[in-house]
């Protein structure tokens, strides 16, 4: 079994996340630098070029998109 190590999402809570009103629903995204630091981080994996620190980073991210797509999705279809 591989373990994968992870920066967890909430460390991107009070900085890197913003509220987006889109019609009349608020919904979470990436603050501006969280956005660039994914792509970027993106960019070195597809590179080959990601340290183990940086994979741990963008494993982080991604899973927090993965909950505001799920958070997102439940606010649009309660609206």
């Amino acid at each position: 079994m591989i373990t994968q190590m992870m920066v967890q999402p909430s460390f991107w809570v009070e900085s890197g996340i913003k509220l987006s009103q889109i019609r009349n629903v608020y919904l979470f995204k990436f603050a501006e630098e969280l956005q660039s630091r994914l792509e970027e981080l993106s960019e070195k994996k597809k590179a080959g070029l990601l340290t183990s620190e940086e994979d741990a980073e963008l494993a982080g991210i991604l899973e927090l998109d993965r909950i505001f797509t799920l958070l997102n999705a439940k606010i649009i279809s309660e609206s």
